[in-house]
């Protein structure tokens, strides 16, 4: 077992059937390796094709198949184009959005005002451009996105105020000059004895932004679907509420559900092509929370798909 187990370890392997043997999944966010190797640990005729779009991740892997051999295929692509690299008709999907600690831990990727370090912040270090050149460049609505919808910043006004004042001095550039630029407009007098930083929620707006998250979710779990099996399943496991509406909706779309309070489509115009196996999402126990914290908040949402 891996010294750092992902949240909802034993229900996702549970939900993913793969103590049956014979299973080819498709792990979908890689990180650690975790989920990958209780997988292979399952059974011994068990395969997993991985992604991950984190050029640090491919060392992981390849410590994995020193042990595991042809059984892990890992593409060092984003999952959002898996439809690019899978063809195979696949028992099961797994994706976990959250961060792994590899990149909270490491001050050089900028995704924690933990430690000073250049404010990146980018999943992909091979493109896209930094959180401190969005912050630097990009123009007031994207920042309204990204601050307000993305971070869910109840003080998004004054925090947007304070990143375009603080333009050209330097202070964007480092997460600590940034964490403190954001702290000084976002600390209220009534948001003191809060348990979170006043910077968390920028910064998880910013990262979503640059990462463009929530677009490569919506993208991903159509791709995800077609390369099932009847009887596959497809199992997500999510954060945060942006990440878990997208989840939800998709999910009730495809069982022939109403997707949200306005979705009032009769019922003969509805297409069902998969069984919910939760009906409620399955989120950690006070065991679990108690050993991470960080469990709290995840959302375990699963299907299986039915034959046409």
């Amino acid at each position: 077992m891996p010294s750092h187990v992902p949240v909802l370890f034993r229900e996702t392997l549970a939900a993913l059937e793969v103590e049956q043997g014979g299973r080819h999944v498709l792990d979908g966010t890689f990180g650690g390796g975790g989920h990958t190797r209780g997988i292979l640990e399952a059974a011994p005729d068990n395969r997993v094709t991985a992604f991950d779009c984190d050029p640090e991740a491919q060392a992981r892997a390849e410590a994995l198949q020193a042990e595991f051999g042809d059984r892990l295929h890992f593409v060092s692509a984003n999952f959002d184009e898996l439809g690019d690299y899978v063809q195979a008709s696949l028992d099961g999907v797994l994706f976990d959005f959250g961060l792994s600690s590899f990149h909270y831990d490491l001050p050089d990727r900028g995704f924690s005002f933990r430690f000073d370090g250049p404010a990146d912040m980018r999943l992909d270090t091979r493109r896209g451009r930094t959180a401190a050149d969005f912050l630097e460049n990009a123009a007031e609505q994207e920042l309204v996105k990204a601050i307000r919808d993305y971070g869910e910043e109840p003080r998004w006004k004054p925090v947007l105020r304070a990143i375009v004042s603080a333009r050209g001095t330097g202070k964007l550039q480092r997460t600590a000059s940034l964490a403190e630029v954001v702290e000084s407009a976002a600390a209220a007098r009534h948001q003191k004895a809060s348990r979170i930083h006043p910077a968390t929620r920028t910064f998880q707006g910013v990262r979503i932004a640059i990462n463009d998250e929530l677009g490569v979710i919506e993208r991903a779990l159509p791709q995800a679907f077609e390369v099932l099996r009847p009887g596959g399943i497809l199992a997500v496991i999510s954060f945060h509420s942006l990440e878990d509406r997208i989840v939800k909706r998709y999910f009730r779309r495809l069982a022939g559900q109403p997707e949200h309070g306005r979705d009032n489509r009769p019922q003969q115009e509805r297409l069902v092509q998969a069984e919910l196996l939760t009906r409620r999402p399955i989120e950690a126990g006070d065991e679990e929370i108690e050993l991470n914290p960080r469990s709290r908040s995840a959302k375990l949402r699963v299907l299986r798909k039915l034959p046409l």
